[in-house]
């Protein structure tokens, strides 16, 4: 369990908060607006009404004592640098930054962030790899190069094994999973023989995907 501090609660916050909560960490939010405070009041024990940028009041929360610290305000870069800073001055051991633009996470990073997402662009590239490929049913980048990805069994692949197709050398790509009927079968054995009915979450590049697809 970690100890996780959510600063802003709107969409982005709660949505993070709401999943941290489901995998049992502890969750103390933060917002300026007590209306936003307000509506969380159903998901979220700890909730604080104050500024984020007042030194005073943060140090009071004891920053340092959490594990991890979110700055979910995604509408003003300000803002969220300079409780990025406060943050970093106070003794947080990991904070979590989200930006809108480029320039911004390269400042946050500079100033004290850990990582930073890119909340709509993230979930928009997702959704565009998703939904703009037939054989391609979701999609977890790693690095901007490299990704998991959940495609139908390759044509090529039916009834063949992973030693019969020597994938990794072949293919280029990695099978980290094989997925059938909702069910989801972790690093299958070499001798797996692939089915028509079920998927295979694979980890490559983009480009070799597409080969595959």
């Amino acid at each position: 369990m970690k100890t996780i501090l959510i600063i802003g609660l709107g969409r982005f916050g709660r949505h993070m908060a709401q999943k941290f909560l489901e995998n049992g960490n502890e969750v103390m939010a933060i917002d300026n607006n007590e209306d936003r405070a307000d509506d969380a009041v159903g998901l979220i024990q700890q909730i604080m009404i104050g500024d984020a940028t007042e030194e005073r009041f943060m140090e009071s929360l004891g920053v340092s004592n959490f594990d991890l610290a979110v700055i979910a305000i995604g509408e003003n870069f300000q803002t969220v640098l300079e409780i990025t800073v406060l943050l970093k001055d106070l003794g947080c051991k990991y904070i979590v930054a989200r930006a809108t633009r480029d320039v911004h996470k390269k400042l946050l990073l500079r100033n004290g962030a850990d990582y930073v997402v890119y909340a709509e662009r993230e979930v928009a590239e997702r959704l565009a790899i998703k939904f703009g490929a037939d054989n391609i049913f979701d999609y977890l980048e790693l690095t901007p190069e490299i990704g998991i990805y959940e495609i139908a069994v390759p044509d090529k692949w039916r009834g063949k094994s992973m030693v019969e197709l020597s994938i990794r050398t072949k293919y280029h790509v990695s099978v980290m999973a094989t997925k059938k009927q909702g069910k989801i079968f972790p690093l299958p054995h070499p001798t797996h023989v692939f089915e028509e009915d079920e998927s295979v979450m694979v980890m490559g590049t983009m480009e070799d995907i597409h080969n595959l697809t």
